[in-house]
């Protein structure tokens, strides 16, 4: 019984072809295409709001220089908003809860990040293997340090939103049983049961958006 709760997060298959793909591809058909008239529906409208919104407030730490990175950086945030808050629902598969999905994400914008920022910001780029005021026997340790912290930063990142999404699509799951095993015998605690499940849920959604 307890291996069923983790059938959730296989990835579905159709004839031996896994459907994750399908999965990737739901978020970006909910989103409508804005048109070229001066005036558009309410759901365009709102969408293009949304959207400007989110990238002035994604951009406002970067500087002018990273500004060019608004369609990659917005586009990902959005995609990865849409696909944890579509697993909240019912019969659905969250491709974020596989760790080869997250760690493929990671890793190459990990990558790209460090590689331009040695390219253009080499002296700046280097110094943060080294904080300043470190005394001189602990230099090459703490280079050491910052390296493996350096590299291993999309391991850990990856692992954190694979868990942290695991973790809470297992304990709705769990409470939810929790509250239809005990729903024809002890009413009064299968609501207390629901209501916890309820603000778990809200919780969750909160953590979708985070993560």
């Amino acid at each position: 019984m307890a291996l069923n709760f983790f059938d959730q997060f296989m990835s579905p298959t159709f004839l031996g072809i896994p459907l994750i793909a399908i999965a990737l591809t739901l978020p970006w058909v909910l989103y409508p295409s804005p048109s070229n008239r001066w005036l558009n529906n309410r759901i365009i409208t709102l969408q293009s709001w949304f959207i400007n919104r989110f990238t002035q407030q994604l951009l406002i730490p970067l500087n002018p220089g990273g500004h060019k990175w608004a369609l990659l950086l917005t586009s990902l945030m959005i995609f990865l908003l849409s696909i944890n808050l579509l697993g909240l629902l019912p019969y659905t598969f969250t491709p974020t809860t596989q760790l080869s999905l997250n760690m493929g994400l990671a890793a190459p914008l990990w990558l790209a990040t460090v590689i331009i920022g040695l390219r253009n910001q080499p002296t700046a780029a280097l110094g943060h293997l080294l904080p300043e005021g470190t005394p001189t026997p602990l230099i090459p340790i703490l280079i050491i340090i910052e390296t493996i912290s350096l590299f291993i930063r999309p391991l850990a990142l990856g692992v954190r939103l694979t868990a942290n999404l695991t973790a809470g699509h297992l304990l709705i799951q769990l409470i939810a049983t929790a509250a239809f095993v005990l729903l024809p015998t002890m009413t009064t605690v299968a609501l207390l049961t629901a209501t916890i499940l309820f603000l778990l849920t809200l919780l969750e959604i909160a953590v979708a958006m985070i993560q």
